[in-house]
């Protein structure tokens, strides 16, 4: 299996690159565990200024690495470099706080002395996917670094540039030769690496279908497993909300990163009072947004990632046609060469259709009509993911209702879903399990270790401290 890069404007495949062999496999492997016994006793300071030069650097060469992200999957080439500049603000944020994230913690047990300390696992497996190709490996790799455990990045088959610049990013950074590596490796090899005693974490952002199938490997090794999977995001508009705002940022959530992104926004529930007048604002909206080359800043949608991907999401809109659903926009998909797709918009699909139950991952809005508030979350929560969500409403009893009642490991209001390198980020239901970013994103991937220095006093007389405990 080659890996290459294939520029989704055209199908056109620029480079290729060899797979590792399992020998090199091997030879990384043992690398990491011999880098770890060293590197976890590195200092934070030191840690530290290793990820502040890594920060330095995706800053610097921004446009370096914005081209080959647009390049490999298509993203604008603004997003891009956008993108590095994230990853410059998360290394530094975990620079900035790991070492007072991590330290002890004192818990009163008198008369004892007792406190919680933080320790790192070893080596970690990240198997991450191709829509933002340097931002799901930093806000990975970040934490788990300045933790002391050390990374292996399986990344995407269609960004195996974006996976090597990854690896070369942090030893130029000053990490040691083995903290941070790359594994060009198949499904096959990845299935193995996960069974390997070495290997002591798995953490996947992909589909379901992905995540069902790592964590019950991982778990069948007794691994500790952290999942980010799927999500059909929910954006409820009341009849209180802006709606000119609710309208510009539902197009926007539905077509950042072309529309390929776990947390866009992808089903917008209006109530009756407002449904007729925000379809019309959101349809003639997405007529609008303007699709073309990547590399020109006007450009709103790019090229989808893969053939595969764009096949499939056609696949899903006719079938939601055929069952029912109401086209509205779009839905024809382009001839010649690239992977494009036109912003699309369905309405009120029936229930058990693609658009009613699937992810729809390309520049594809979903429209339904609710009756009132509690109509509209009912349909909110009837999916079987839980990942962001929105609600757009000036009324603080309804924006309490939906903070409460949305299943979903993130709710905005009045805004746009994203992730922040300060906030935790993950799902519930389908769409996984554990965090990521934030101090809870730096603890998932360590052994939280109680200590307990038993006092003279709390022993009686004659007895050990194991028999005082009979």
């Amino acid at each position: 299996m080659a890996f290459a890069t294939v520029d989704p404007t055209t199908g056109r495949t620029l480079r290729t690159f060899p797979p590792h062999s399992e020998e090199e496999v091997e030879t990384r492997l043992r690398m990491a565990v011999e880098t770890f016994h060293t590197y976890r006793h590195t200092a934070f300071a030191e840690r530290a200024g290793w990820m502040r030069r890594a920060a330095e650097l995706l800053e610097a060469e921004a446009e370096r690495y914005g081209r080959m992200m647009m390049e490999e999957m298509g993203k604008p080439l603004e997003a891009a470099r956008a993108e590095a500049q994230k990853c410059a603000t998360a290394c530094r944020y975990y620079a900035d706080h790991a070492e007072r994230f991590l330290a002890d913690e004192p818990v009163d047990t008198p008369p004892d002395t007792s406190f919680v300390r933080y320790q790192p696992l070893g080596p970690v497996l990240a198997i991450m996917p191709w829509n933002f190709p340097f931002w799901q490996v930093v806000r990975f790799a970040a934490p788990a670094l300045m933790a002391g455990n050390v990374g292996l990045l399986k990344h995407a088959h269609n960004v195996p540039e974006c996976a090597l610049a990854l690896e070369e990013l942090f030893v130029r950074a000053g990490f040691p030769k083995g903290a941070f590596q790359t594994l060009l490796v198949d499904v096959a090899a990845v299935r193995r690496i996960i069974e390997d005693p070495r290997v002591k974490a798995v953490t996947l952002t992909g589909s379901e279908g992905a995540g069902r199938d790592v964590g019950q490997r991982a778990g069948q090794q007794l691994k500790k497993v952290v999942l980010e999977l799927g999500g059909s995001d929910p954006c409820v508009v009341l009849p209180s909300a802006n709606l000119d705002a609710a309208v510009e940022t539902a197009v926007k959530a539905r077509l950042i990163n072309n529309g390929q992104s776990c947390i866009a926004a992808k089903r917008f529930i209006a109530t009756e009072p407002i449904y007729a007048e925000f379809e019309r604002r959101f349809v003639e909206r997405m007529r609008r947004a303007v699709v073309g080359d990547p590399k020109d800043a006007k450009t709103e949608v790019g090229p989808l990632a893969m053939e595969s991907i764009r096949d499939g999401l056609h696949a899903q809109v006719e079938r939601s046609v055929a069952a029912g659903a109401k086209l509205l926009l779009g839905g024809l998909k382009p001839t010649g060469p690239g992977f494009w797709y036109p912003p699309t918009v369905l309405a009120n699909p029936p229930p058990g259709s693609p658009a009613y139950r699937e992810e729809m991952f390309g520049p594809v809005a979903v429209l339904f009509r609710a009756k009132d508030a509690q109509d509209a979350l009912r349909i909110a929560n009837d999916s079987p993911y839980g990942l962001g969500s929105a609600v757009w409403t000036r009324d603080e009893a309804e924006q309490q209702l939906f903070i409460d009642g949305l299943e979903a490991g993130t709710v905005f209001v009045n805004g746009m879903v994203a992730s922040d390198t300060r906030l935790p980020f993950g799902g519930v239901k389908a769409s996984g399990h554990g965090r990521e970013l934030s101090r809870h994103g730096i603890l998932e991937f360590l052994n939280i270790k109680t200590v307990r220095r038993v006092s003279p006093a709390s022993t009686p007389p004659g007895k050990t401290p194991a028999q005082a405990n009979e």
